[in-house]
């Protein structure tokens, strides 16, 4: 009998636009607010602890809720989760912009990463169940240098916004900026996304989902607040107590499989290497580029006294750097010369890092384009990365292990961009109380020397080329 071949979906490239602006909004919202800081402390008399609540409750909600907002939208249906996030996150967005006091706002930005950690995982989901093979490295190409191009254009886009002061609304315009965005997106959303429903199969396991939430929770709250207040105890204790969680959670869900039931988490996807060291490097990657932006939007500010708008153009050729490695990476290199091009790109990165060095060497007073060219280095090769990591990743996923593979892989960049700024900003201010700002930006580059080292020789365990275990077809064995 003759196999009958479903045909592509007509509006799945459309899937990829409305997918990109929720990201878009997503990496926005992680990066805007880091410079509305000085403004934020005017108009409401935000602390600087209160600052770090603002930046960072966006963090904890959403980094805490991704991988159940993941098996939700493999139980509910993708499309429905994806609505709701993304209505949610709209509204929370105009909330933001009208609060009236510190904790209004704060109870807003947790509302705004519950929604986040709901949408983003059913957006990865709804790319890879509507498009595959060239298509979806293609979407990819596209998908992973606008990632990282909006969490990199936060910082410039919020210092535009509040040195603008458009109709005198100052950092509330950050916030406002996600209106027609969001409104855009879900009046598409509605009409091009498939209405696939759910399978109620699936079973939502409270107990998993009570852990996975409390050790998340407790591990970003810990990382993100633990720098600034000195690592008191109660944050090492969180980070003892986080971690322990997810080795109870790994031991529940096993011992749940044995019995019959359903866990959160599709173990079998940590079968395949493309997926699984995938992870690593989506870890090592994110937090060396979110830890190395932070500390530059730092020395920018407090190091040279740059303004908001000064500040976020300083991260524009970081900006303009990961747009060409990601062109180059997303239309022929990734094809081209396979995992190779996630080595070139750290190669690059670390060349940035150098250059960067003698950069901030040279006597004379401080210009942003004295270090202009070692920054765009560095971005591209985060750009030639981003595309590529992702569509090796997904690629290798099954399509019944895509909800557990979206929220564990969004949760696990959500969890390493918070530990990539807990670990630059100790190691910068750490540095700056005995040197200038300079060498205390100098001394951070340890860090990404370090982990982007790992991850070149992590990436010798992934698939020669992009689509050699493309869907999940490839068994668990030796990488050829």
């Amino acid at each position: 009998m003759a196999e009958t071949t479903e045909p592509p979906y007509r509006w799945r490239w459309a899937i990829l636009g409305v997918m990109l602006a929720a990201e878009i909004m997503d990496m926005l919202d992680a990066t805007i607010v880091n410079v509305a800081g000085p403004s934020l402390e005017t108009s409401l008399g935000v602390t600087p602890l209160g600052l770090q609540w603002v930046i960072g409750g966006y963090a904890l909600a959403l980094g805490a809720g991704l991988i159940l907002g993941g098996r939700l939208g493999d139980r509910y249906g993708r499309r429905p989760m994806f609505l709701l996030g993304l209505t949610v996150f709209t509204a929370a967005s105009l909330a933001c912009s009208l609060a009236p006091s510190p904790e209004t706002l704060i109870a807003f930005r947790l509302v705004q990463g519950a929604a986040g950690a709901l949408l983003l995982p059913q957006g990865l989901g709804l790319l890879r169940e509507n498009l595959s093979g060239a298509e979806l490295a293609t979407a990819f190409g596209v998908f992973g240098p606008a990632l990282g191009l909006g969490g990199i254009l936060g910082p410039v886009i919020g210092g535009g916004l509040i040195e603008a002061d458009l109709f005198g609304l100052g950092w509330r315009s950050v916030f406002l900026v996600n209106l027609p965005i969001g409104i855009a997106a879900l009046i598409v959303a509605w009409r091009i996304l498939p209405k696939r429903s759910g399978d109620r199969r699936v079973t939502i396991d409270p107990v998993g989902g009570a852990l996975i939430i409390l050790s998340s929770g407790l591990l970003v709250l810990a990382l993100t607040f633990g720098p600034e207040l000195d690592w008191p105890v109660w944050a090492w204790v969180c980070v003892v107590v986080g971690a322990l969680g997810f080795v109870v959670f790994g031991w529940q869900q096993h011992s749940l499989l044995r019995r019959g039931g359903v866990p959160l988490v599709t173990a079998t996807m940590f079968t395949r290497r493309a997926y699984t060291f995938g992870l690593v490097g989506i870890a090592l990657f994110f937090s060396s580029l979110t830890g190395t932006q932070l500390v530059l939007t730092l020395f920018l500010q407090q190091g040279n006294g740059f303004t908001a708008g000064e500040a976020g153009l300083g991260n524009l050729p970081l900006a303009i750097g990961s747009a060409i490695g990601g062109a180059l990476s997303g239309a022929w290199l990734a094809e081209k010369i396979g995992r190779s091009v996630l080595q070139l790109g750290a190669v690059t990165q670390l060349a940035g890092t150098a250059l960067l060095w003698f950069e901030l060497q040279q006597p004379g007073d401080f210009s942003i384009w004295g270090i202009a060219p070692g920054i765009v280095l560095f971005g591209m090769g985060g750009g030639a990365i981003i595309a590529a990591l992702f569509s090796t990743i997904l690629a290798a996923v099954k399509d019944d292990e895509i909800g557990s593979a979206s929220g564990v892989l969004t949760a696990v960049q959500a969890i390493a961009s918070a530990v990539g700024v807990a670990i630059f900003a100790s190691v910068f201010f750490d540095a700056a109380g005995s040197g200038s700002p300079s060498e205390a930006f100098q001394h951070t580059f340890i860090v990404p020397a370090i982990t982007l080292t790992i991850f070149v020789a992590v990436s010798f365990a992934f698939p020669r080329t992009t689509r050699e275990d493309a869907h999940g077809l490839a068994d668990a064995g030796p990488v050829r």
